[in-house]
């Protein structure tokens, strides 16, 4: 919001210097980006009228002319385009110092006198146009000083508001903050309502529901086409940043900047009414004032003109109806939206309006009647002419009414940590033009139909506070006990997943929760992702359904900057719809490496990272839970076949371990093999709680067998045959040779390992040591097909 100083000050009257203002309204919630003053330093610039106008005798581009100064004439050199008689414009007189440095003198230029210089508005700091002399009305008295004439020197403040501040989006608005703030009052704003000199009128419909609740319009006939907007308002709207246009383009912008309420001017005579306001249909197209032609669907609002669109509702105005110079009837129109059927809706045709980023946060609906009474005096000051009726239709169900809302003085103490006298607390709620009503218990406050940001308690301590100012709430150190909470003993705590992946040299990279649709369709993971309604750019769109693309487009950018070794890991969330439910989130960890499998080194070879040391990392994090992985042969569309699996716990599937598919890493771009992990967190923490075990006195005994499987059978069976057969008399079983080749029939392979048997009660004979294998090996021939290797 950016307005200048000297249009805040007429509405509420502080004695408060302009950088005690300032710094008022950043302590209060206001924060003020910049202050930009304007006009500083004009002493010695007066309004002057150029009198003639004649050709330089040695420079094609500049004229010499004489300017009446109201002491006198003077002379001067002058090559601005726009010099000619007649034209009022400042003059910076002999001794003058303008802004920038610029220090006026008697000169010659090309061999003539010139006593001075007439000034562009850039050359005076009020305005960046250095286009021509700043041209001043026709009545500017000669010899006025400019500052006095233009109310300088000013200030531009713009102001930083959060998003619950739609009040403050006006003049008006922050100036009952400034009144709460510094002691004040607002000062009161006589509108008037206008006489009715004409029945022209349009009849209005409300199809839209809540969307639309309020539409208010009155038509002014006889408007002088020839009228220019008065300096005081096209100088407060420049100061604005808004550029004047016309007249009653002017008039809607300046309204909308004081009160807060966003108007629209139609040409009258190019309505025939009635005046629908309905929602789009899907297909409609409509020309806006940008000279876009838009096409709509229903989720848009729409002001019709029998039967055709001729506005886009709370955003802008159609083509078709604009005013323009000629126009000499115009119907003002200012409707209350519901901010939810405006928000998102200029983005979405690719547009930021001040009407929408108004109506997105909210405008009182109060407003409307006020500003088309404030905009019609406007007009008939500026154009003449006669007003009609007003017309203002509405939807009194959807117009909901100010609640009350309690605030307990007792309450208000315990949250600011102090005591605001009574009187303070009422003083300051009135000011921000609350209805205060006294109770035991502390006071009944009715926050004015501005305030959408007024609903429960708390947010009245908040306006107490900042007001009465946070520099004021006393500092103190909070005591009392502090309950420790021990950690679960039946989860691994996410710090020692951490831990041990970073010790075995991974680094935690932390990407985006949201991706690119055509990342996830890559990869094949785009079933049930999650579409962003509004997402920052169009590639984050979709909420992530596995953590694996982010980390591996996080290693692509690694490689691409010379890092052949790269291992990352990751723990997030990911996202998925679930059938008629709310989204499901899903907390994962993930891990992905390329490159050597150790950093360059002196001693041993160097070797690729491969599928086996991934299934290591995921083992390891496993055995911080006191579990064992079992893995599948898997067939993921972005895993490699044959070089992936995956992940088992306690007979439910957690995860996935492999190599990415060749296909996947040319389409990402890569080179060499990428490999990864990617496990559901929970089942992953789970363990039981550790319990002592007894330790044999016995030794134990070891039997080596070799066996002859078929090629398609897993290590993890194997293991399980031989821990259901032997129970507890088996403390571990060691895998030390897998051999593949002559000897052996095609698709089978020979296993050799050692079986490490104990008893806590005994030493174990050599008996009971074969009879362990032999039982082991009918297990194995039973559930795996497994032979003895001769």
């Amino acid at each position: 919001m950016k307005f200048p100083e000297s249009w805040l000050r007429e509405h509420v009257t502080v004695a408060a210097s302009r950088d005690e203002l300032s710094a008022r309204l950043t302590a209060i919630g206001l924060e003020v980006e910049d202050a930009q003053v304007i006009g500083e330093g004009l002493d010695g610039v007066v309004v002057a009228e150029i009198l003639s106008c004649e050709k330089h005798p040695e420079a094609d581009r500049l004229q010499v002319c004489q300017v009446a100064t109201g002491a006198g004439t003077v002379q001067i050199v002058c090559g601005a385009p726009n010099a000619r008689p007649g034209l009022k414009a400042p003059l910076a007189q002999v001794g003058a110092n303008l802004p920038g440095g610029i220090a006026i003198k008697a000169a010659k230029l090309r061999g003539v006198d010139s006593q001075g210089m007439l000034c562009s508005a850039k050359e005076l700091g009020v305005d960046p146009d250095a286009s021509g002399l700043l041209e001043l009305p026709a009545d500017a008295p000669v010899g006025t000083k400019l500052a006095d004439f233009l109310g300088l020197p000013d200030a531009a403040f713009e102001l930083k508001l959060t998003p619950n501040r739609a009040d403050c989006f006006s003049v008006r608005g922050v100036a009952f903050d400034v009144a709460a703030a510094l002691g004040a009052q607002v000062n009161a704003l006589q509108i008037p309502e206008a006489a009715v000199a004409t029945p022209a009128a349009f009849a209005v419909e409300l199809a839209a529901g809540a969307d639309t609740p309020r539409f208010c319009g009155r038509v002014i006939e006889g408007l002088d086409p020839s009228a220019k907007s008065p300096l005081w308002m096209t100088e407060r709207l420049k100061r604005a940043g808004l550029r004047p246009i016309s007249p009653l383009v002017d008039i809607t912008n300046y309204v909308m900047l004081e009160l807060g309420q966003p108007l629209h001017a139609f040409d009258a005579d190019k309505l025939t009414g009635p005046i629908v306001v309905r929602h789009a249909r899907q297909g409609e197209t409509l020309k806006l004032l940008d000279e876009r032609e838009v096409a709509l669907d229903p989720g848009f609002l729409v002001v019709t003109d029998a039967g055709r669109a001729v506005a886009l509702g709370g955003i802008m105005g159609g083509w078709d109806t604009r005013v323009t110079e000629t126009t000499t009837r115009v119907f003002f129109e200012a409707a209350h939206w519901r901010p939810s059927a405006i928000i998102g809706r200029a983005r979405k045709l690719g547009m930021h309006t001040d009407a929408g980023h108004r109506f997105e946060r909210g405008v009182d609906p109060e407003l409307p009647r006020y500003a088309v009474e404030r905009a019609t005096a406007l007009a008939l000051q500026i154009m003449g002419g006669r007003a009609g009726p007003m017309t203002e239709t509405t939807l009194p169900q959807h117009l909901a009414a100010p609640v009350a809302v309690t605030l307990r003085r007792q309450r208000l103490a315990r949250v600011l940590g102090l005591a605001v006298a009574d009187a303070e607390v009422e003083r300051i709620l009135r000011a921000l033009g609350m209805q205060v009503t006294a109770t035991a218990e502390g006071w009944s406050v009715v926050p004015p139909t501005r305030r959408f940001d007024i609903a429960i308690e708390e947010d009245l301590i908040e306006e107490v506070a900042r007001i009465h100012g946070y520099d004021r709430i006393p500092t103190t150190t909070p005591t009392g006990q502090v309950s420790l909470v021990a950690p679960s003993e039946t989860r691994v705590e996410e710090c020692v997943l951490r831990r041990q992946l970073t010790g075995r040299d991974f680094l935690e990279a932390i990407n985006y929760a949201f991706v690119d649709a055509r990342t996830l369709a890559t990869w094949q993971l785009e079933a049930g992702a999650v579409a962003l309604a509004n997402p920052l750019s169009a590639d984050l769109g979709v909420m992530r359904t596995a953590l694996l693309p982010g980390l591996v487009d996080a290693l692509a950018r690694n490689r691409a900057r010379q890092q052949n070794r790269v291992r990352l890991f990751e723990l997030g969330k990911v996202f998925h719809l679930a059938d008629g439910a709310a989204p499901r989130e899903t907390r994962r960890i993930a891990a992905v490496a390329c490159g050597p499998q150790a950093a360059e080194q002196w001693a041993g070879d160097s070797r690729e990272v491969d599928f086996f040391d991934l299934k290591a990392e995921v083992e390891a994090l496993l055995a911080l839970a006191g579990a064992r992985a079992e893995f599948r042969a898997d067939a993921r569309p972005f895993g490699h076949p044959g070089r992936s699996a995956s992940v088992w716990r306690d007979g439910r599937e957690i995860g996935w371990v492999g190599h990415l598919h060749p296909g996947l890493v040319r389409a990402l771009d890569l080179e060499g093999e990428v490999v990864g992990f990617e496990l559901d967190l929970e089942p992953l923490a789970e363990r039981s709680v550790p319990r002592a075990g007894e330790l044999s006195r016995y030794p134990s005994v070891r039997r080596d067998i070799a066996l002859v499987v078929p090629e398609t059978t897993p290590w993890a069976a194997l293991e399980a045959s031989l821990q259901a057969a032997l129970g507890p008399l088996l403390r571990e079983v060691r895998l030390f040779d897998r051999y593949v080749g002559p000897g052996l029939d095609s698709g089978s392979k020979s296993l050799a390992m050692g079986l490490i048997l104990q008893d806590v009660s005994r030493t174990l004979t050599d008996r009971d040591a074969d009879q362990a294998v032999a039982t082991a090996l009918e297990a194995l021939a039973r559930d795996c097909g497994a032979r003895l290797r001769s």
